[in-house]
């Protein structure tokens, strides 16, 4: 009986210490590393469009820039709309959005003040141009001189008058006319000759490249971006120095942008690109 009591009371005590031990647990697992890839991603810069209105005569050197500003800048994409300046007035008094508006004159530009669509303190001048004749690769008119754009029966495209390169051309017929080396009557007999009035200066490169007109004036740079013109110098005491303005738009939903973009082309590289394509850089 005695012997029968202690094993009971010891199995009753192994029990019990069995049944008060810890229950083992298993360790935590060390939480995985993001691969490498994905420790060095970075997220893509978000996509913006800049807006630039530009004269027509800015077409071969803004594209140059804005190839430039998009590399140096990822995630923009410059996009020109390039058209004689007072086409480019009526389109965005007309709600086109735009950015930037850079004109062949500041007539133009003003135009824009004037209706609240650009700040009045913000146009800058960017370059000067000036004016130079133009004939086909061949001249088949056979036309040497100044005075011969006077001759009865020649072809000669200009750009409207509306148009800034078409106004100064008139301007420099005037000029010439009232110059001791011309007739009174100079301007009078040339703009006889004019066939065909453009809506900016690349129609008028365009029409005389094609050779359906014997002479044209345009800016010197047309000339620059079209090497297989002849082209006749009009004297400094008879041009006109065509000053462009630049300016971002009030309304533009991209400021910030829009003003890097006009310090770029203030700075040297964007001078030395205007003066590459036969501008007179401002600075």
């Amino acid at each position: 009986m005695k012997r029968t009591f202690a094993l009971t009371f010891l199995l009753s005590v192994f029990l019990t210490a069995c049944g008060t031990a810890a229950t083992p647990t298993a360790a935590p697992l060390p939480t995985a590393l993001p691969p490498t890839s994905a420790l060095a991603a970075t997220s893509a810069p978000a996509a913006v469009t800049l807006n630039v209105f530009a004269a027509a005569s800015l077409t071969q050197a803004f594209g140059e820039m804005g190839k430039t500003f998009e590399a140096a800048n990822p995630g923009v994409t410059v996009t020109f709309n390039f058209a004689g300046s007072q086409t480019l007035v009526t389109q965005i008094q007309q709600g086109a959005p735009a950015d930037i508006f850079a004109s062949a004159s500041g007539a133009n530009m003003d135009a824009l003040v004037t209706a609240g669509f650009v700040d009045m303190s913000a146009p800058q001048n960017i370059l000067t141009n000036i004016l130079v004749a133009i004939l086909p690769p061949n001249n088949p008119a056979n036309v040497q001189t100044l005075q011969d754009l006077a001759k009865p029966g020649l072809k000669i495209v200009l750009a409207d008058a509306s148009v800034p390169a078409g106004k100064y051309a008139r301007q420099i017929f005037d000029n010439i006319s009232k110059d001791p080396a011309y007739s009174t009557n100079f301007s009078t007999k040339v703009l006889a000759n004019v066939v065909s009035n453009e809506t900016d200066v690349k129609q008028v490169v365009s029409k005389v490249m094609l050779g359906e007109a014997d002479a044209g004036i345009v800016y010197v740079s047309d000339a620059v971006a079209s090497p297989t013109l002849k082209t006749i110098e009009i004297p400094a005491n008879l041009n006109v120095v065509a000053k462009y303005p630049i300016a971002p738009l009030i309304k533009s939903t991209n400021p910030d942008l829009a003003a890097k973009f006009i310090t770029y082309v203030l700075s040297a590289d964007g001078q030395a690109t205007l003066k590459k394509w036969g501008f007179t850089p401002i600075k």
